[in-house]
């Protein structure tokens, strides 16, 4: 079983995707490591950017299934309606009018449990697509993307996380930002979680809710603080005062910002920030070789 990270953070902004790929490139060459970057944010998936050199091994439609009512067979009960949790079924029966709402059905089947008519039936209806893609220098990076429109962002989480080999030693999820459903959906199997904060006030208030997030769903987890030169020590002192550990500071570069925006962070890395992620590693290192899951695993 390979061992899995999940990096997230409680705000968009903070440098997630960054210390995602730079952790996937970073653990393949210098641990030798089979490495699989999965991005989760299916939104806007954007770490195929910073490898523009990959193979496509496999590409597939994800499919939702929504009911549809055949309303010569609908006798206008509303048991449908009753049932659905997510008040995605109108019935209005004296206009004899029946309709699904597919931008809020979450494909349970309770409204076909419901129908004691036959009158409900489900078509499959596409929500996003998945690519997995190789690199020439090793390990893989997959991605969905999510049909502009849809609100099924969870659904494509869940298919894109089931379409990834476990043949593997490491999996990095890159989740979307906040601490709503898709992120729980991302975490969820984690055996580690990264945190990704900046030290301003928003970072904080952010960071806080995620822990506590994290904190009701047992995964152990440690914070990074991005962009540590700015800021105030605010995030320190929640950190120290909760007891939560400290995985590593990134300091801000004007000269790495330009590369990130030209879409080539792995190249001229200032040693600064090289320093930084070398002291990252060697702290995730000491983590995975202590875990003890189906496979004991050591770098």
């Amino acid at each position: 079983m390979p061992y899995k990270i999940a990096i997230a953070s409680g705000k968009g902004g903070t440098g997630k995707t960054t210390l995602s790929v730079n952790l996937f490139q970073n653990i393949a060459q210098q641990f030798s490591q089979e490495v699989h970057l999965v991005d989760c944010d299916v939104e806007e998936p954007n770490d195929l950017i910073f490898f523009p050199n990959t193979q496509l091994e496999k590409a597939s439609t994800v499919f939702q299934l929504i009911p549809t009512i055949d309303q010569a067979k609908c006798i206008y009960c509303r048991k449908c309606v009753e049932y659905c949790e997510f008040n995605a079924i109108v019935v209005i029966p004296p206009v004899k009018f029946a309709e699904v709402n597919s931008s809020l059905c979450h494909s349970c089947g309770a409204c076909i449990v419901a129908c004691e008519d036959n009158a409900i039936t489900e078509n499959p209806e596409a929500i996003g697509t998945i690519q997995h893609r190789t690199l020439s220098t090793g390990g893989s990076v997959s991605e969905g993307r999510l049909k502009v429109g849809s609100t099924m962002q969870t659904m494509m989480i869940k298919e894109l996380k089931k379409s990834v080999s476990e043949d593997t030693d490491i999996i990095l999820y890159d989740s979307p930002p906040g601490t709503s459903c898709p992120v729980v959906e991302t975490i969820a199997d984690a055996d580690f979680v990264i945190l990704v904060t900046e030290p301003t006030p928003f970072g904080l208030y952010d960071l806080k809710l995620t822990v506590s997030l994290i904190n009701n769903m047992g995964i152990p987890f440690g914070v990074i603080i991005n962009k540590s030169n700015l800021g105030s020590n605010d995030v320190n002192l929640f950190l120290q005062a909760e007891g939560i550990e400290l995985l590593g500071e990134v300091p801000f570069s004007r000269e790495y910002a330009a590369l990130y925006s030209k879409g080539r962070i792995f190249n001229n890395i200032p040693d600064e920030i090289l320093n930084a992620y070398n002291l990252i590693l060697q702290k995730l290192y000491n983590k995975i070789i202590q875990y003890e899951g189906d496979q004991y695993f050591k770098w």
